[in-house]
């Protein structure tokens, strides 16, 4: 299968993260076969333009490749669903995006014979086309059986990133560093804006810009070298 070079890829998860998904593994050359049905079809439509809009089970049954994008409470409920209705293939790569989750939730597919991978691009999703510039550079935490790691960190590559390997293990921890630093930061940023508003400060998303990014840009250099000396705090 994978060693034709082209597969035939199908979603399941129309939110902001399957689509882009399916949009960057498209303009690596795979087919893409269908979609399933989202909240904001105009969207989903313009990210994938003339993609079918298919049943779960249907988008399985066309797909060489399934991607699975959804709510994190969702998916293993998703992936045993699938398996009760005998839907999964021998030899099908089936591969989620959850980034707290390993390959263990995809079990119910293994058993059928489905190859399991898991792959986290570490990015922050619209739902739009600007995903497509961030993922090119970005990471990739990928996670499978030893036997086919390297078609997962192929496919993080088609997708623009970087594969960084994640043992089963360390899914759970890797998740929560993900939450930490995603939700974390935005409830920061929300709650400056509003005390900057109550103060009277004009337009507090542009004022807290230059301020946020370059103390990102910071923490970020001092996460790479260690913590800073004493010395070196303001």
């Amino acid at each position: 299968m994978i060693r034709s070079g082209r597969l035939g890829v199908g979603v399941i998860g129309a939110g902001r993260v399957g689509p882009v998904i399916a949009a960057a593994l498209g303009g690596a050359g795979h087919a893409l076969t269908g979609v399933t049905a989202g909240s904001d079809p105009d969207r989903v439509e313009a990210v994938l333009p003339g993609v079918p809009v298919l049943d779960a089970d249907e988008v399985v049954r066309r797909s060489e490749l399934v991607i699975l994008a959804v709510p994190h409470g969702e998916l293993p409920g998703l992936v045993a669903g699938l398996a009760d209705l005998g839907a999964w293939q021998a030899g099908q790569l089936v591969l989620h995006t959850d980034p707290a989750h390993g390959i263990g939730v995809l079990a119910p597919a293994a058993r059928q014979g489905a190859i399991p991978l898991a792959v986290h691009p570490a990015i922050t999703f619209t739902g739009t086309s600007i995903d497509l510039r961030q993922l090119a550079g970005a990471y990739a935490a990928v996670t499978a059986p030893g036997a086919v790691l390297p078609i997962a960190q192929a496919l993080a590559v088609e997708l623009g990133c970087e594969p960084i390997v994640v043992a089963e293990d360390d899914r759970a921890a890797y998740g929560e560093a993900v939450a930490t630093a995603t939700e974390f930061s935005a409830s920061i940023v929300r709650q400056a804006a509003r005390l900057l508003e109550d103060a009277g400060v004009p337009a507090p998303g542009r004022f807290l810009a230059p301020l946020v990014h370059s103390t990102l840009e910071r923490a970020l250099v001092e996460a790479g070298q260690g913590a800073p000396d004493d010395d070196d705090l303001p």
